[in-house]
């Protein structure tokens, strides 16, 4: 290129033909107006169907890809003035992620190269004072803090490690939810007659001879390492077996409900799942501060995101292995409690059983599993793209791989061996999640609403009867006694006539009030609007 030549690249606007710049224009608002009304009927669709959680979800969908603007314009606008914040020469070449580059630098300056090559070998800098304007900084003797292009692939890195979060995060609940497909057939075998003769409370058996304490005791797993390892291993065959689906169901219809309640425990889970969604698929102002660690100690030579890949492995797999290790504790506990049991085991929900005594402790290390896969896949991707395969951060291509390779693991046992656990186990907190009130809402909803219309038939009727006695008299008003189609409180659905909401007091009534009250109001609206 002659030195008095001007780059394409570097054209202004004012020197960019007229229909460049309004083609350009008019594919990024139209790309921006499609997203954004599929946004719109993804959220109409949900509401329609009552998936409040998923609604929310979006929602904070939504406020992550603000946040995402706000700090791709913050850096766009920006990047000019962070460009002419000088550091010393010093301390620019300090904990540089590719040694190569600054090696490479002072070989060609040593030879007396006019050129210089970048990391990548795209970009060519010509070192001519009389035809090329020096930079800001260089004309002072330093170095920028970061270059304007490097500011912008910095924005570019943001983006994508944000696609990659929700990607990963829908990836691994839409896999977790279709491993758990079968528990609808499970939950259908608890209403058939065979289930109920063979549970039946006058059946009288030894604790050790019922399937799930063959399952999960064992005398050689009394010492608790033994009993790690042997759950350890547990996870990767048959991680929840049907055994395990229906007595942790017993135990919990049986001390949050009542014995033989016809609850859906499977679709509870579905629900369950869908309020912990709305949870992972956000950023968290702690995880933004990961992003900013993990990128301080990328540096040549440390090798830590080697070790890191590690991270998420070793997380998920001890997830795994303390699920099953309570699954284990719970039968033991039904063993020392009883020696012969009556029906079906009835194992005992209790917070003790995790870490904290808290089982959503569990929930956040999943979120933070999740995070940190989501970025080495993202970072992966990004600097393959920036840089292309060639670059000093694939200088080897063993860690590389490796690398690869334990991000597909994280993600294949994480869908199909810690989410199931992990939706089933935590259910057995002293305390059930707010999903429960949602259905027995709904069918005491449906059932006052099928009176109403039952006895407004009946009143038509009787009605009609009585014009054709009294044709004269034809001017007759039907009326519904409304006081007798009042709708149906909280006080009158199953779960809050249960013995242990009696317990909890009005406390655990005030609460039910506030999750139930707008959809209940919603949906008499409707009700009323059909009728």
């Amino acid at each position: 290129m002659a030195a008095g030549e001007e780059s394409s690249t570097s054209r202004s606007l004012q020197e960019t033909p007229t229909w460049a710049v309004a083609t350009v224009c008019f594919v990024f608002i139209s790309l921006s107006i499609i997203i954004e009304y599929l946004i719109h009927r993804i959220s109409n669709w949900l509401e329609r169907r009552r998936k409040i959680a998923l609604f929310d979800a979006v929602e904070k969908l939504k406020s992550v890809l603000m946040v995402l603007g706000f700090m791709s314009l913050i850096l766009t606008v920006s990047r000019s003035f962070i460009s002419k914040i000088c550091i010393p020469n010093e301390v620019a070449n300090s904990m540089l992620p590719c040694r190569k580059t600054l090696d490479s630098i002072r070989t060609t300056q040593d030879l007396g190269y006019d050129q210089i090559w970048s990391v990548h070998g795209l970009h060519e800098r010509i070192l001519d004072d009389e035809n090329v304007s020096p930079e800001y900084c260089d004309s002072k003797g330093k170095t920028s803090l970061i270059s304007e292009e490097g500011a912008n692939q910095l924005s570019i890195f943001i983006f994508v490690l944000a696609a990659m979060q929700i990607v990963y995060t829908v990836l691994t609940m839409a896999l977790g939810r279709a491993k758990m497909r079968r528990w609808k057939t499970w939950e259908k075998e608890t209403r058939t007659v065979e289930y109920q003769a063979a549970n039946d409370p006058n059946r009288f058996r030894f604790t050790r001879q019922t399937t799930f304490a063959q399952r999960h005791i064992n005398p050689c797993t009394d010492a608790s390492i033994l009993l790690w390892t042997k759950c350890f291993f547990q996870q990767f065959f048959n991680s929840v077996a049907k055994v395990d689906y229906l007595t942790l169901r017993h135990g919990f219809v049986a001390t949050h409900l009542s014995v033989g309640s016809s609850f859906n425990f499977q679709k509870y889970i579905q629900r369950s799942l869908e309020d912990d969604f709305k949870i992972i698929v956000g950023i968290s102002p702690f995880m933004w501060f990961l992003v900013v660690i993990f990128l301080l100690v990328d540096v040549q030579g440390w090798n830590v995101y080697l070790w890191v890949s590690f991270l998420p492995l070793t997380i998920v797999l001890i997830m795994g292995t303390k699920l099953q290790v309570i699954l284990a504790k719970m039968a033991h506990r039904v063993e020392d409690q009883n020696t012969v049991i009556h029906g079906a085991p009835l194992v005992q929900p209790n917070d003790n059983f995790f870490w904290f005594n808290n089982p959503k402790f569990v929930l956040t290390l999943l979120h933070y599993t999740l995070f940190m896969n989501a970025f080495e896949v993202a970072f992966f991707v990004w600097v393959t793209t920036q840089y292309g395969i060639k670059s000093c951060y694939h200088e080897h291509r063993e860690v590389i791989a490796t690398r690869v390779v334990l991000a597909v693991t994280v993600q294949v046992i994480c869908s199909y061996v810690t989410l199931p656990l992990y939706a089933l186990v935590t259910q057995m907190g002293s305390n059930f999640k707010k999903a429960v009130l949602e259905e027995q809402t709904t069918n005491a909803i449906k059932q006052w609403h099928a009176g109403v219309k039952l006895k407004r038939k009946k009143q038509r009727l009787s009605s009609q009867a009585a014009a054709d006695d009294f044709p004269e008299n034809s001017t007759t008003i039907s009326t519904v006694d409304s006081s007798s189609h009042q709708p149906p409180t909280l006080a009158s659905f199953e779960i809050c006539s249960s013995p242990e909401i009696q317990e909890a007091g009005p406390a655990m009534h005030t609460v039910a009030v506030e999750i139930q009250m707008a959809s209940v109001e919603k949906k008499l609206e409707r009700d009323y609007r059909v009728i």
